[in-house]
């Protein structure tokens, strides 16, 4: 797969180019949970069943390979490294990554989602992608708080 299909949050493809050989992106490796080690500099890679653990918060970026468009699991694993784990790097989505979701991982903490090249030829408008409401009545990541407390109503 292609880095040049590398999206990010503002909806701006950035140009990456594979430079330490495979698994190794604008010169971060990726290494699995199993292989992967806090004093190691590393990016880490995480199927969307791991575990997430304190010392995950030491990693420069994280990419969650999500094994299925219809599988959610990756979404929630996000929300746990923002929100429990307090994990303020870089978020990558990878693997399945269709734009109809976009907006939602976004919403969920992602920062970068590698779009796949059978999906990244075909007009996507990324801006609508990422942004297609104006607001949300729902709390997220990005927004903690619901609609009802962020609007005054009728002073």
């Amino acid at each position: 797969m292609s880095l040049s299909n590398l999206l990010n949050k503002d909806g701006k493809m950035i140009d990456m180019s594979i430079s330490n050989g495979a698994g190794a992106a604008g010169g971060i490796r990726f290494a699995t949970a199993d292989a992967w080690s806090p004093d190691s500099g590393d990016g880490l890679i995480l199927d969307v069943d791991a575990e997430p653990t304190e010392a995950f918060t030491k990693a420069p970026i994280i990419a969650i390979d999500f094994p299925a468009f219809a599988d959610g699991r990756g979404l929630s694993l996000a929300v746990l490294l923002r929100s429990r784990y307090q994990y303020t790097g870089e978020l990558r989505a990878t693997g399945d990554v269709h734009p109809d979701l976009l907006h939602y991982m976004k919403r969920c903490g992602f920062d970068t989602f590698l779009i796949p090249e059978e999906r990244s030829g075909t007009n996507i408008d990324t801006q609508s992608a990422l942004a297609p409401y104006s607001d949300y009545y729902q709390a997220s990541v990005l927004e903690p708080k619901p609609a009802y407390r962020r609007i005054r109503r009728g002073a």
